[in-house]
């Protein structure tokens, strides 16, 4: 089976309630398009994890991040390839989100994790970011 290595950025912020909140993007693209995911994408060939998500990140959202600790590495097998994908907390130096491939994103609560229809890959990570934010 193919193996596909990427990264995903759980980007945290702070609403006007001082609550946390996590930012989810909707693919506007592919088989999975309007499923919820963490913004990021593949490792290209000589390419750190953390190089591959400052760029994604860069060519996804235009924004330049600040890559934080890894949170975990999800392995996903899906139908026609392995999924192996490090997630990072990571947060904003310098833009303002721009969607360049995504059809739509939102800030969510700890409570409203649940509230879109994540990628199954996605779905992984979600009681581990519940339980550190």
């Amino acid at each position: 089976m193919k193996i596909i290595k990427v990264v995903a950025a759980v980007i945290k912020s702070l609403n006007d309630k001082g609550q946390t909140i996590i930012l989810s993007t909707q693919r506007g693209y592919g088989e999975f398009k309007d499923s919820w995911e963490f913004p990021g994408g593949k490792i290209e060939k000589g390419e750190t994890p953390q190089e591959a998500l400052k760029r994604e990140i860069m060519e996804e959202l235009d924004t330049q991040i600040e890559v934080g600790t890894l949170i975990d590495t999800i392995e996903y097998d899906y139908p026609d390839f392995h999924l192996s994908m490090d997630c990072f907390w990571r947060e904003i130096v310098r833009g303002n989100l721009v969607l360049k491939e995504h059809e739509n994103a939102k800030w969510l609560t700890k409570e409203q994790l649940q509230d879109v229809e994540w990628l199954p890959a996605d779905i992984k990570l979600i009681e581990n970011i519940r339980e550190n934010m």
